[in-house]
């Protein structure tokens, strides 16, 4: 199996790990951090932004891909404090449609950068040519 590595101009690692691999018809995103790639740094404000931010991080890296948001199929989402579900679920449905991609939520101690908020995805190429 070939592994190409995905990297986007308006996104941030945070680590040694590529924006996304290319596995096929597999895509894989790591997780973003709501950092805004004009400056380096964590958004300033509650969930709502941070969580637009990082769905902004992860649409630059699927378009990358040459994919857009109807190309996910599994969403990870990562919360330091679970009283941020609804806020967040806010954001999440207005990035995608019906039917919305599969998704785990998951409350954590702490996130890189004092995020409260980090998200990754999967998404799936359809009759690739290549």
């Amino acid at each position: 199996m070939s592994r190409n590595a995905i990297t986007a101009e308006n996104a941030v690692a945070v680590g040694p790990y590529s924006h996304g691999i290319d596995a096929g018809d597999a895509i894989y995103l790591s997780r973003q951090t709501p950092i805004d790639p004009a400056t380096g740094q964590l958004v300033s404000g509650g969930i709502t932004v941070q969580a637009e931010q990082c769905f902004a991080n992860l649409f630059a890296v699927l378009k990358s891909a040459g994919l857009d948001e109807g190309s996910v199929v599994k969403v990870n989402v990562f919360l330091v404090d679970m009283s941020d579900f609804a806020a967040m679920n806010s954001v999440y449905e207005k990035q995608f449609t019906r039917p919305y991609p599969a998704r785990t939520t998951i409350g954590v101690a702490s996130l890189p950068l004092g995020a409260r908020i980090e998200i990754e995805l999967v998404a799936r190429r359809e009759n690739r040519t290549s």
